[in-house]
């Protein structure tokens, strides 16, 4: 039998950042997974570090966006039928809670954490030797309807009273930025305060590498069988118990599994999520991602392609792939930007799990001495595994934590 100072569960960005910045605060580390770091949720992201989010997604606004969400003529989500009943009371409660009168308090709330996700990614990075897929060229929104931007002219008040001023930008001023995008937009929203990756796995297990040369050890084990043994955590692994005072679950999707035979039950829900790479025609290029907005997809430029991610579908984690999505947004896409034939043959698939407030759990597990969590991080994922990593770190070491952590609370949903 090992023993160690903290089990880390889960070896996504985000588990793998908060091995890191434990391991760098001299802390012995154990991070657990079955499978090699990055190699799960992480994978499949578009690549954005959103350091300028202050707001969730959002429900459909307006009666002809919801019922093509409901009749399943809309790229940005899908749904499974037999899973209606087990997510729509989810639904509703996420639709209430980003509601227009709760732009301003959530903003307020998450601010703090966003905005230090770039630096901290520009930390790691620099540590890790990873700064060469790191590219501070912002993220370009574009809209074909003019109407959407003007419902959004709200949220740009509000953001620019948190000191970001996302750029309204006419289709010539979009086009001076990114020449190989055609002109079917109406409108472009430049948010320049985000940063992207070229390649988030190989980020990822750049801060794995960077864990074991501080001297973390990664070990090929079933985080579902952690449990309480003589007062210590104890997990089983391939090369046999390990043992700590300490364990963090960073289990993504996964993390109910585990928790919920605890008597800790969270209202998480998953969306899921596809992308696939395509190449492009002739010399086209882009220098950030581009996220067509009415349409309901993003285009990254990746070391394997130009990766098309696809907005929700709302069905069981381990359910069948249904990548229909792609039937509506590879036309739009090639619409805007001269998409050519598929990279690769592959159709990724994952799940993003999600609270209702957009906010992940970043805490203490209520009644669980030693055990902490860092669970339901969303779409944000790739933007806040480092700033998670340094969060759970200070309040570990009962250091003051660089942001207020009472956002993140487990409690609030009790």
């Amino acid at each position: 039998m090992a023993r160690t100072d903290v089990i880390v569960l889960g070896a996504g960005i985000v588990g793998t950042s908060i091995a890191l910045q434990l391991a760098r605060r001299g802390r012995s580390v154990a991070l657990i997974d079955r499978k090699p770091p990055g190699e799960e949720t992480s994978y499949g992201n578009a690549g954005i570090i959103e350091g300028n989010t202050i707001f969730p997604p959002t429900f459909p606004a307006d009666l002809p966006d919801l019922l093509s969400v409901i009749f399943k003529r809309a790229a940005s989500a899908n749904y499974h039928f037999s899973f209606l009943p087990n997510v729509l009371p989810w639904i509703n409660a996420f639709r209430l809670a980003g509601s227009p009168a709760k732009l301003a308090e959530h903003a307020r709330l998450i601010r703090p954490l966003f905005g230090a996700a770039v630096a901290e990614h520009e930390t790691l990075m620099n540590e890790s030797g990873a700064t060469r897929y790191l590219r501070k060229t912002g993220w370009l929104k574009v809209y074909r309807n003019e109407k959407t931007v003007e419902r959004l002219a709200p949220e740009r008040k509000i953001a620019a009273d948190f000191g970001i001023a996302p750029e309204v930008l006419a289709p010539e001023e979009a086009l001076a930025l990114e020449p190989s995008l055609n002109p079917v937009f109406r409108r472009g929203i430049y948010w320049r305060a985000a940063a992207s990756i070229s390649n988030p796995l190989a980020v990822t297990q750049a801060y794995a590498a960077r864990f074991s040369a501080l001297g973390g050890v990664m070990i090929n084990g079933d985080a579902l069988s952690l449990h309480r043994n003589g007062g210590r955590w104890r997990v089983e692994t391939h090369e046999g118990p390990i043992d700590a005072e300490q364990a963090v679950v960073a289990l993504g999707p996964w993390a109910p599994d585990l928790l919920a035979p605890m008597g800790l039950k969270f209202p998480m829900g998953l969306k899921r999520g596809y992308h696939r790479h395509f190449r492009a025609k002739g010399n086209a290029t882009l220098a950030r991602p581009i996220l067509d907005a009415d349409v309901g997809y993003s285009l990254t430029p990746m070391e394997q392609g130009f990766r098309v991610t696809t907005g929700a579908e709302f069905a069981a984690r381990d359910a069948l792939p249904t990548p229909v999505q792609f039937d509506l947004i590879v036309p739009k896409a090639r619409e805007l930007f001269p998409l050519g034939e598929r990279a690769d043959d592959k159709t990724w698939l994952g799940a993003r799990p999600c609270f209702p407030d957009s906010r992940p759990i970043i805490d203490r597990a209520p009644g669980q001495a030693g055990l902490w969590l860092a669970i339901g991080h969303a779409h944000w994922g790739l933007t806040l595994g480092p700033v998670t990593g340094r969060l759970i770190a200070d309040m570990m070491a009962g250091q003051m934590p660089f942001v207020d952590p009472a956002p993140y609370r487990a409690m609030r949903f009790s």
